[in-house]
């Protein structure tokens, strides 16, 4: 054809390469654009995506230095004879954490390397629905056109831009993991997973660490609460799955502070960061200061600099996110998009990796097998780990009804929590 590839990825996250790869095998001619804008405090990273340079790798790993922690407390019962208080020293972990996520972004340039794949180094934009066109690092103009087009471009965190000094003194998780210094005494503020996960391996290693939450904590994850009749090991009336999780890491040192919302952010002479928020139970202002101020207020879609409007790519007024179908396909023939960046789906690497290959094999390799997204399993990397798959309780009644529903639960004690003399307070189950 008159185009240069047969496929063009922009993205190289888990969905975008999981496709180019697999169109590779094929036998096709396949490029892929990616580039990473540094994030207001600078942090930039390599090839791979969200969940391999600032997601799920870095954060389990982080997760993993503080599960260690508490098996140091537990192995004493079982005995070992470690010295006590042991101490955690950020800048070891960090530095081996960042070396292992830039091997896998080595790894990755090798992969496309070995199956043929074209790496661009560019922010790219669409000219035409078969052209793309971005700038090298050098300024030096490149210009890319193929058949078919895959946008898989991810989502990036927001800024509560609101709030004055938000901006100015905040991180993200996008930073959290390059520190090469430790945080410090930290606030998370807001509630997504994303902040309680961080809260938890933090509080884990050891630092003060404080959440402010406005509302629910885990949105959209199973909130349905149930009183038991037989309290065996369990002192707690608000037995929702998601409130578990935060009772526990109360009970493991982190601290809420609970329907509060941050006002504004100062830096003092002492270098640390002065907070004020309005607590909205008691009416009143209050501040507090830390030496790291994460904010996790959500992701936006990566999609404003590609120029998607010229080419008649329709996305969501509200989001921001691409309208696909089920195969995938954007309002634009032969333009596609997977992962983060689509309108609906669940925001998860294993689902981005498995909508892209099989995309690839319905473009290249006469295959008509769609993604299924029902039942996809998730988990919340939290001290507590919280695992989930399946309707939540709430919206098993909102489609099937109350009557139709029967709902197992109970408490149990984990075998290992026995001997450490561990508090299994929250340990439940759900079905």
């Amino acid at each position: 054809g008159k185009n240069e590839y047969d496929l063009l990825v922009i993205g190289g996250g888990s969905g975008g390469l999981a496709c180019a790869k697999e169109a590779a095998q094929f036998g096709r001619k396949v490029a892929v654009l990616d580039y990473v804008d540094p994030s207001p405090r600078g942090t930039t990273w390599g090839l791979g995506g969200t969940c391999v340079n600032v997601g799920c790798i870095p954060k389990k790993l982080m997760h993993q230095a503080a599960l260690l922690g508490s098996a140091l407390k537990d192995a004493q019962h079982y005995g070992w004879n470690i010295a006590q208080p042991v101490h955690h020293t950020w800048s070891v972990m960090a530095q081996s954490v960042q070396n292992y996520v830039k091997s896998l972004n080595w790894g990755h340039r090798v992969q496309l390397q070995d199956k043929k794949v074209k790496y661009f180094n560019i922010k790219g934009s669409f000219s035409d629905p078969h052209t793309v066109r971005g700038l090298t690092k050098a300024g030096k103009e490149t210009i890319v056109t193929a058949d078919n087009i895959v946008i898989a471009t991810g989502g990036r965190p927001k800024y509560p831009t609101h709030i004055a000094g938000a901006l100015e003194y905040g991180i993200t998780s996008d930073d959290l993991f390059w520190l090469k210094e430790s945080p410090g005494k930290t606030l998370p503020s807001f509630m997504l997973y994303v902040s309680l996960e961080c809260a938890g391996f933090l509080t884990g290693i050891g630092l003060d660490t404080t959440v402010m939450m406005r509302s629910i904590p885990l949105r959209g994850f199973d909130q349905a609460s149930h009183i038991s009749k037989k309290k065996k090991f369990c002192f707690t009336t608000q037995q929702q799955m998601a409130s578990l999780v935060t009772e526990h890491m109360e009970s493991y040192g982190t601290k809420f502070l609970k329907r509060c919302l941050p006002t504004k952010v100062e830096k003092l002479k002492s270098n640390r960061l002065q907070v004020t928020w309005k607590n909205a139970d008691l009416n009143t202002e209050e501040t507090d200061s830390f030496d790291t101020v994460m904010w996790a207020v959500g992701r936006v879609p990566d999609t404003k600099t590609l120029n998607l409007e010229t080419v008649g790519v329709k996305t969501n007024s509200e989001t921001g996110k691409i309208i696909v179908d089920a195969s995938e396909a954007t309002s634009v023939p032969h333009i596609y998009a997977v992962g983060d960046i689509t309108e609906g789906r669940p925001e998860l690497t294993p689902t981005a990796i498995a909508a892209g290959k099989l995309l690839a094999q319905r473009l290249f390799g006469r295959s008509s097998e769609l993604m299924d997204y029902d039942n996809v399993p998730t988990t919340v990397f939290t001290p507590l780990e919280y695992g989930c798959v399946g309707l939540s309780e709430e919206a098993a009644v909102q489609s099937h009804g109350s009557d139709n529903i029967e709902v197992y639960h109970a408490y149990y004690k984990p075998l290992e929590f026995t001997v450490a003399e561990r508090d299994a307070t929250q340990c439940y189950v759900k079905v």
